[in-house]
């Protein structure tokens, strides 16, 4: 009697035990549930934010977040400040640092070495070209009769993160590329997302390729047939705030600034009607650029209803304006600071309808850009500070009269590109030399040059490991297959330009920190207030929303998830 009643009673034990390790699974699995147990968070759907904006500004130099921080709103930059977390010392780890590899690492995770973005464009051996980051031959444009359609993200050799948010469900999110570049849209939108939109010049409209779809949506439609190009293109560039309080610029019209196509002098008022043109090229280069992209930033969350539906969808934006400003005019002048100043007031308007239509709470937004910006020579010289242009052409042809008298005649450098030396490597076969002897001669030759810090062979780069430093920044940044054989590195306040004259505006894409120090903000979800100095790299961002989503990384992510210091 008493042996039956003790099994009775393990039996009865057990079943309870058992039925609540049913409950309790069943509780922790149900995707309509998300509550605490305790201190233990139980992850479901409603446990992830609804829509995650992804705004990546093209240009923008770390400083430029307290540069003007007293002229900004409360309600953009500032409140991104000061309710989100903010790392301060965040870097990119690779060189070069444009726009199509910024891009690329944001949402890849990852850096040109393995991602292959190695730049805006690379020299292509195998067919004697140049290989734009985004271009594609097979497809065709949707929105316009313009080649500008020829894209798609197919150069792009790993996932990103919005890849594998639609790979974690069986494709349910959405995913949304908006800029007007080609490379802002399409590379941050991954491979599988459901439309990439950018901006096409003859047309005025906003585009994309047959990768995508065989039509624009109806939203699209709608939204090229309201013609805001023209609205915006009708109004004089004028400075939001009376000119004389841009303390934080340099003066009107400095020399070393370029005017605007059709303008005689970089001044203010910029007079827009009249100078326009006859396509929609100018937008690009003014407030209005920025004021497009929010707008149809808008129409995009509103036609796809995005973070309306039961995952979590993704809106991949870029504001491609302050670079071609930037490039103009120079991160020092009152332009740029007026784009900024404006695209201030943007940032607090799509804020404001994500709150009001979504909920902060529902809603995971991150800051960040895809390079910064050197000053102009010019104007460091004028300072005493040393700083000096390298002529790309005179290194390039220099160098092959140089090799020509080392090795005999032939066609020594087949391509120099963005500080890249491509040797002909037929011509050094059909010389029975070894590829890494003419390496180094052209190396060392360069050396020779003003402004040149290093000229690094890339069989060095290829047989060494860095553990930091300028060193591990370039073998991030060089991808085997389509990198050069010498990379050119310049003295920090140096930067490459091409053709005659003084050089106007600015440029990047160096190791330098005003090149890879850029701002990374995370505001909404799950984000408490704060700041922290420790190192990121861009390449942490992907990981990072892995982690919060509970999703694999991107496949050739290498960064690390920053929750440990958001705390």
């Amino acid at each position: 009697m008493k042996l039956s009643g003790f099994k009775s009673g393990i039996q009865t034990l057990v079943a309870a035990v058992l039925l609540i390790a049913v409950q309790a699974c069943t509780t922790t699995n149900s995707p309509s549930v998300a509550r605490e147990q305790g201190n233990q968070p139980v992850i479901g759907v409603e446990g992830r934010p609804k829509l995650i904006v992804g705004i990546v500004v093209d240009q923008m130099r770390y400083d430029f977040l307290y540069r003007y921080w007293d002229k900004y709103s409360e309600g953009g930059f500032k409140r991104l400040v000061r309710q989100g977390f903010n790392f301060k010392n965040n870097q990119y780890s690779y060189v070069p640092t444009y726009t199509g590899p910024g891009h690329a690492s944001v949402y890849t995770g990852s850096v040109p070495a393995l991602n292959g973005i190695i730049g805006n464009s690379w020299y292509d051996r195998t067919t004697g070209k140049s290989m734009y980051c985004v271009e594609d031959r097979s497809v065709k444009t949707v929105g316009s009769t313009s080649d500008a359609g020829l894209m798609s993200p197919r150069n792009l050799l790993t996932t990103t993160i919005t890849d594998e948010l639609r790979l974690s469900n069986n494709m349910q999110s959405k995913v949304i590329g908006v800029a007007l570049k080609d490379r802002g849209s399409i590379l941050p939108a991954g491979h599988t997302a459901n439309g990439a939109y950018w901006f096409d010049s003859p047309s005025g409209n906003w585009i994309t390729s047959t990768f995508y779809a065989d039509a624009l949506p109806n939203w699209v439609q709608e939204f090229n047939n309201q013609k805001h190009p023209d609205k915006l293109l009708s109004e004089v560039w004028n400075t939001l705030l009376p000119i004389e309080q841009y303390t934080e610029s340099t003066a009107d019209d400095m020399d070393w600034e370029r005017a605007l196509p059709g303008e005689e002098r970089p001044v203010f008022p910029h007079n827009i009607p009249a100078i326009r043109g006859k396509d929609y090229e100018l937008i690009r280069s003014i407030p209005a650029g920025n004021t497009l992209t929010t707008e149809f930033a808008k129409a995009a969350l509103r036609g796809e209803n995005l973070g309306k539906g039961n995952f979590t969808d993704f809106l991949a934006l870029s504001y491609s304006t302050p670079d071609y400003t930037g490039h103009s005019f120079g991160p020092n002048s009152i332009e740029v600071q007026d784009v900024y100043l404006r695209l201030d007031r943007e940032i607090e308007e799509l804020i404001n309808l994500l709150e009001n239509e979504i909920g902060k709470d529902n809603v995971l937004i991150f800051l960040t850009a895809d390079h910064g910006a050197a000053h102009v020579p010019a104007y460091m010289e004028s300072l005493n500070i040393p700083a000096g242009i390298a002529t790309s052409g005179i290194m390039r042809d220099s160098l092959e009269q140089h090799l020509t008298k080392l090795f005999g005649k032939g066609r020594w450098v087949e391509r120099y590109t963005n500080q890249q030396v491509y040797l002909d490597r037929k011509t050094i076969e059909g010389k029975k030399l070894t590829r890494i002897e003419v390496q180094e001669a052209a190396a060392n030759y360069v050396m020779r040059f003003d402004g040149v810090a290093r000229a690094i062979t890339g069989e060095a780069i290829q047989r060494a490991g860095w553990a930091g430093g300028m060193m591990s920044r370039l073998e991030s940044g060089y991808n085997a297959q389509r990198s050069g054989d010498v990379i050119v590195v310049l003295q920090p306040g140096w930067f490459e330009g091409y053709g005659s004259g003084p050089q106007k505006g600015t440029t990047h894409g160096s190791y330098s920190n005003y090149d890879t120090h850029v701002p990374l903000v995370w505001y909404g979800w799950k984000v408490k207030p704060g700041e922290s100095s420790v190192e990121t790299a861009v390449a942490d961002i992907a990981p990072t929303i892995a982690s919060w989503l509970y999703i694999q990384e991107p496949n050739g992510s290498v960064g690390r998830p920053l929750q440990e210091f958001m705390k």
